[in-house]
């Protein structure tokens, strides 16, 4: 009876970590709000950083593409070599390029500024769906129409 006990305790607990882990943000100005990320199937990252838009809140569709297909929406939106990242998703209308923290989506669709988006190049350490530890600070630039980078924020 107490190892019955004991493994439904247990259960019960897990349960409750599970659910608490999946919990999505709802005071996020994030939440509801639709997006597309872009990634190949190879890209475990990608997946991590999409949980992340998740429990802000961000009514998230993933979808796998080729690796040419990547590179073909990256170029559609203005993210040069200097800018990439693994994935690239659309926002509200914007294009979001890495692992941009929420603090950055969250201004981008406050101010609504008239650009394209922003991107954080490469995979930095500790960034949302990266591991380690964050050891220097981030630079989000913004992409105009034009194609001109500058910087948006950081963090």
């Amino acid at each position: 009876m107490k190892a019955k006990i004991s493994i439904t305790i247990g259960l019960i607990a897990i349960l409750i970590l599970l659910s608490s882990c999946s919990a999505q943000n709802t005071d996020s100005i994030l939440y509801g709000v639709s997006a597309t990320e872009y990634k190949t199937a190879t890209c475990g990252c990608c997946g991590i950083f999409g949980q992340y838009l998740d429990k802000e809140g961000v009514d998230l569709t993933i979808e796998t593409v080729s690796e040419a297909e990547l590179t073909t929406i990256k170029e559609e939106y203005g993210i040069t070599a200097e800018l990439e990242s693994c994935h690239t998703t659309l926002i509200e209308g914007y294009v979001v390029e890495g692992h941009v923290p929420a603090e950055a989506i969250e201004k981008l669709l406050t101010e609504q500024p008239d650009i394209v988006g922003i991107a954080l190049p490469g995979m930095p350490a500790a960034s949302p769906g990266m591991g380690g530890s964050k050891n220097e600070e981030w630079i989000i630039y913004a992409i105009a129409h034009d194609g001109e980078v500058t910087e948006f924020m950081r963090i």
